[in-house]
């Protein structure tokens, strides 16, 4: 997740772009990307669960 954040990947630049305006602190910011984050994997888990 850090990594996303350090490394500029389009989809966390904008996602904490939206945070910030939004009044977010830097905190709060990474808890919500945690959680964004986590809903990527488990979509990704969930449409390989289902093809097998």
């Amino acid at each position: 997740m850090l990594v996303r954040m350090s490394a500029g990947d389009t989809r966390t630049v904008d996602y904490i772009a939206r945070r910030t305006a939004e009044g977010k602190s830097e905190r709060e910011i990474i808890r919500c990307l945690k959680r964004f984050v986590a809903r990527e994997v488990f979509k990704i888990i969930g449409e390989s669960a289902a093809s097998e």
